[in-house]
Parts: C-alpha cells; sequence; structure tokens
C-alpha cells in the first residue's frame, strides 16, 4: 500500500536550523540536503536546513517547489543509480534534513527571523549562474530586495545590527552556482552594495572579518523528477511522493577560500564519508569539472535539441554529436587547462563515461535552463584561452555559441527557459540577412552578457557564418559540413 509521505507516516527528528539554503530545485535537493542529512544521521551534525524560494513565480499558474514540500513535511527521497566497480548499484534515500521552506516575498518575517536566529551559522545558494549580478541600485530595504547579492547584504546588515557587530555571529557563505569564483563574486558585490549603499565602515569590517565566503565547485548530474518512472518508483518506496529526485552515484564537493577551515568545522561532511575535499583553492578543480562537463553539456545542448534529441544519451548515441563533443574537449578544451595532459585526459574520460550511464536520463530541455549565463560562464572562458594563451579561435565553441543563437532564435520552435527580456531582444533583433550584425548586436548592445565576445578576433563574424549555415541546411548537415571541414 502506498501511503502519504508527511510527519504523520515518518518518524522525523527535530534539528536546530543552522543552515538557510537559497534554492529548492532539484540539485541541492539532491546534492547538498542529502549530504546533510547521511552527515545528521551519522552524528557529525546536528544541523537543520530551511529553504528560502530565491525568485518570485510573478505567474504561479502551477503549484511551486514550495507548495510541494509543505505538502510532504519537507520529505522526499533521492533516487541514485549508476554502475560502480563494473556493477549496476542503486540507493535510495529519504532525506529528513529539511525542517522548514518558505517564500520571503509571501512570508518575509520568517525569512528575517532566521537569518536573525543565533543558532543560524551557514547559507548555502544555488540561485543559478544568472544569480551572481550586480545590480546597482538595488534597494535593499524592499522586503527582500531583488538580486541575490543584495539580498545578502541587506540581511548580513541586519544581523550586524541586530547582533551590534558580536564577531562571533558572522557565517560561512557557501555558493554552489557554477560560475568562476562563486563566492569571492558574491563577497565582491556585498561590499560593492555596502559601499554604493553607504553602510558604514564598521559593517565592512565585520564582513571582512567575521563572515567567510567560500568558492565551491560542484559535481553530480541530477536529472531531477523521473516522471516516465514515478509510478514504478512510488511502488518500490511505499510513499506517494510528488518530490522525488534522481541522480547518479557520483558526487564530489569541493570547498576553498581564505575561510574553508571554519566551514569545515561547520560542515563537516567529510567525516561522515562523503566525498568533500576542503582546500585553500579550488582553480584546479574547477577548470577541469566546469570546463569539461558543464561546458560539454552547455555546448551540446543546442546542437543535439535542434537535432530531435531528447537526453543526453540520445545525443551521445548520435555519432556526429559524439564525435563533436569528445573533439572539443580533447582539442579546444584540455589544452588550455594546466596540469598534467596524461592525467587531464583520464580525467575528461571518466566525466565523458558518464555521459553515458543508463540509468540517467538527463533530458536535454533541462540542462538547457538558462543556457545564456551557463554558456558565458562555462564556454567562453575556453574561447578566450584559446585566443591570449594560444593565438587561435575556438571553433568548436563557437559554432555551439551559434547553435545556441538559432535555439534561442525566431525559427527554432522552442521555448527558451530563460530571463524572458533576453529572449526577447535576441528575437526582436533576429536579421536573417544581416547576421553578422545581429550577433553584434546581441554580444555587445543587448546587456545579456557580462563581457564583450567581440574581445576575441573573428568570433562574431565567425559565429555567424554558422549560424547562416545552421538556417539554411538545417542542424544536422551544419554539423555535417563543419565536420568535414
Amino acid at each position: 500500500m502506498i501511503k502519504q509521505l508527511n510527519k504523520s507516516t515518518v518518524e522525523t527528528v527535530g534539528r536546530p536550523v543552522r543552515i538557510l539554503q537559497f534554492g529548492e530545485g532539484n540539485f541541492l535537493r539532491a546534492f547538498v540536503d542529502w549530504q546533510i542529512d547521511i552527515a545528521n544521521e551519522k552524528g557529525v551534525m546536528d544541523a537543520g536546513v530551511a529553504v528560502c524560494q530565491p525568485i518570485i513565480d510573478p505567474e504561479r499558474k502551477v503549484l511551486g517547489m514550495i507548495d510541494l514540500m509543505h505538502r510532504q513535511d519537507n520529505m522526499y527521497h533521492v533516487y541514485l543509480e549508476g554502475i560502480e566497480n563494473k556493477r549496476p548499484k542503486k540507493d535510495v534515500r529519504l532525506v529528513k534534513s529539511i525542517m522548514d521552506s518558505f517564500n520571503p516575498y509571501v512570508d518575509y518575517a520568517k525569512y528575517e527571523a532566521y537569518f536573525l536566529s543565533p543558532e543560524l551559522k551557514i547559507t548555502i545558494s544555488n540561485t543559478t549562474e544568472a544569480g551572481i549580478r550586480y545590480e546597482e541600485g538595488d534597494d535593499l530595504t524592499a522586503c527582500p530586495p531583488k538580486s541575490y547579492p543584495a539580498k545578502m547584504t541587506a540581511l548580513l546588515y541586519k544581523r550586524f545590527k541586530h547582533f551590534n557587530g558580536d564577531p562571533t555571529k558572522g557565517l560561512c557563505i557557501i555558493c554552489c552556482e557554477l560560475i568562476e569564483n562563486n563566492g569571492s563574486t558574491l563577497h565582491e558585490y556585498v561590499i560593492r552594495h555596502a559601499e554604493y549603499h553607504k553602510l558604514g565602515q564598521d559593517f565592512i569590517d565585520w564582513v571582512e572579518n567575521s563572515c567567510h565566503f567560500c568558492d565551491t565547485l560542484v559535481d553530480r548530474i541530477v536529472p531531477g523528477f523521473p516522471r516516465e518512472q514515478i509510478g514504478e518508483i512510488r511502488e518500490e518506496i511505499g510513499y506517494d511522493d510528488n518530490l522525488v529526485v534522481k541522480a547518479e552515484l557520483y558526487h564530489l564537493w569541493a570547498i576553498g577560500g581564505p575561510g574553508y577551515k571554519e566551514v569545515m568545522k561547520e560542515l563537516p561532511l567529510d567525516k561522515a564519508g562523503l566525498h568533500v575535499i576542503f582546500i585553500p583553492s579550488i582553480k584546479q578543480f574547477r577548470d577541469k569539472k566546469v570546463r569539461i562537463l558543464n561546458g560539454s553539456h552547455t555546448g551540446m545542448v543546442p546542437i543535439a535539441l535542434q537535432m530531435g534529441c531528447e537526453t543526453v544519451m540520445d545525443a551521445f548515441n548520435t555519432p556526429d554529436i559524439e564525435r563533436f563533443v569528445n573533439d572539443m574537449v580533447a582539442e579546444e578544451v584540455i589544452p588550455m587547462i594546466d596540469e598534467d595532459r596524461d592525467e587531464l585526459k583520464k580525467f575528461a574520460a571518466g566525466i565523458l563515461e558518464r555521459f553515458y550511464n543508463p540509468f540517467i536520463k538527463h533530458m536535454l530541455r533541462s540542462i538547457s535552463l538558462n543556457s545564456l549565463s551557463k554558456w558565458e560562464a562555462r564556454n567562453y572562458p575556453t574561447v578566450r584561452d584559446n585566443w591570449f594563451k594560444a593565438q587561435r579561435l575556438a571553433e568548436r565553441e563557437a559554432f555551439t555559441f551559434a547553435a545556441l543563437m538559432t535555439l534561442y532564435g525566431p525559427n527554432s520552435g522552442f521555448e527558451p527557459d530563460d530571463t524572458r527580456e533576453f529572449v526577447d531582444y535576441i528575437r526582436a533583433n533576429w536579421d536573417s540577412a544581416d547576421m553578422e550584425a545581429t550577433i553584434t548586436k546581441i554580444v555587445k548592445e543587448s546587456g545579456i552578457f557580462t563581457v564583450d565576445f567581440s574581445e576575441v578576433p573573428g568570433f562574431i563574424g565567425t559565429v555567424a557564418g554558422y549560424v547562416r549555415d545552421i538556417e539554411t541546411l538545417g542542424m544536422k548537415d551544419a554539423l555535417k559540413k563543419f565536420l568535414g571541414a
């Protein structure tokens, strides 16, 4: 018999909320909250999580994640499948580490109460690559402010005032966004907001000395809700769980930066046997993982979607796409990473092998979320390095950007899940008769990207040429032409 999933059917343990989490999505629930649940169970931590919805949903056409979490008293299953030691393996865990979840746009008082709690030690965020952006003039008095850096500035300032600058009430601030130097960037923007809004040198000193911003690298493929298997999975687990998250077995969390030792004390996940590494700098880990794994995903998605593929497995079962991605990694990505070539090749082989996991149905549409900011963070650094380090244009990466432009353009039939004003800008300024002018506007005038891609000579013209090929020949034949050349 399948039971409802809530506190009337599951025995739970109340824990002090020591972690405020900005983000309620599949990744944080299958990665961070899953690890905290294990650490709590093993007795190395006693920490509850309060989950905060980071952005407002203006349409509210369907039940949001927070609504679903409330229905299940914040519990859900993480369903892991993969290959370990060449044999299939499965692991299913009922996660009970989340004590509360809320929408700060609806319940601001609860939001503020958690942030001012003396028990709070850590904030964790995944607001996507688009979340950590500096918006000058963002109103810090709004309840809450719009951007994540402004939210963090406002709440740190209130905490500073509430505890009269007590140095023991600083926080460990951990970012999971896949941008370079995620925690350091958030720290920079908090200080910029503090200076712009004249919050005082005492507050800035408290942030600098009592708060610990950490850069992190996260690694786990999380397809999310297993819609096609959910009936079978509910039968297996015995609960009517509408928040099941499916993921691969593999996980890695590297946490570094000036405050990493303080975070290691507050978040001792490594002592629970989890693959968590605390190090002074994560740059080496980050360059490898983000550029090889995430860059491959982001570059592949717009090509594969326009060739009728639905999953990563579909894409890698298409020989031209498989060859393109492997060649891009070998020829353009690996040569730009400062590490032993043989070790990098082994690492890349292991990464790409995970794309073939038969148990993980990783939907390309899900990966395509916020692809504009993802491409800038994950793929453009390879374009830039190829030019400034090796004086050559990364042709394959340029092709992936052209594919992204046609996917977001007016003729693809695809509706991107991305910032609406950016999608509208691309479509409103699309001119197939003058594609070079179109790409120039998008990369130089739109405000979509934080870097001007035209700093790489020839990039815009090359992308424009590939866009013309895709529009004229279709993606399948445009890719064949590219590979033939």
